[in-house]
């Protein structure tokens, strides 16, 4: 705990609960693109996406008294963000996942497949087709490879995003990924 104390999450959260000038813009700055991943990938509406992020600043603006320092500022911004799209996604009636995903929720502890999604995107062509099959996977999946892939988010701290067990993240991972490797083996006829 004594490296949070002079943190620079803790250093941000002190300058915008003072009301320093520029210090809210700055923590805007700072996690907009997380923000904006999180949310886009799951209602996948720019507009929508667009009201969702300013709704997400603002509560962080109008909570940000109660952020503990118990997990890093991102996880706790991310979830807020998080659970924003989650309740847009519920009040559309929108599905997370497909039902077939939830048939038999495995644990899986190891989510590499021996599938190479960077060798996969050699090409443009491979990279259009991985595109589209990732704008085809259900909302939650897009999320966690968002957070996972180019956000570069550990796995534990999009456990603490999005409230989900670290085994439920890493069966999605996986599941995800064979779906992608399947779409693209279709779309490109080459074993990938």
């Amino acid at each position: 705990m004594d490296d949070i104390r002079s943190s620079p999450d803790r250093d941000l959260v002190d300058a915008v609960l003072a009301n320093r000038p520029g210090a809210f813009e700055r923590l805007v700055r700072e996690y907009q693109g997380l923000c904006w991943h999180i949310i886009q990938r799951m209602v996948r509406n720019p507009e929508d996406a667009r009201e969702l992020c300013q709704d997400t600043f603002l509560r962080v603006h109008q909570c940000l008294h109660q952020y503990r320092y118990e997990s890093a500022l991102k996880s706790w911004i991310g979830r807020i963000a998080f659970t924003i799209a989650l309740r847009h996604l519920q009040h559309k009636r929108i599905p997370l996942v497909d039902s077939s995903d939830d048939e038999g929720e495995s644990r899986v502890e190891n989510i590499g497949d021996g599938f190479d999604l960077e060798a996969a995107c050699v090409d443009e062509e491979t990279a259009r087709h991985l595109h589209e099959a990732i704008e085809a996977l259900p909302p939650l999946q897009r999320t966690l490879l968002t957070l996972y892939y180019l956000e570069e988010t550990p796995i534990p701290e999009i456990a603490r995003i999005t409230g989900m067990a670290t085994g439920t993240i890493k069966s999605h991972l996986f599941r995800s990924r064979l779906r992608l490797r399947d779409a693209l083996e279709t779309r490109t006829g080459v074993a990938a």
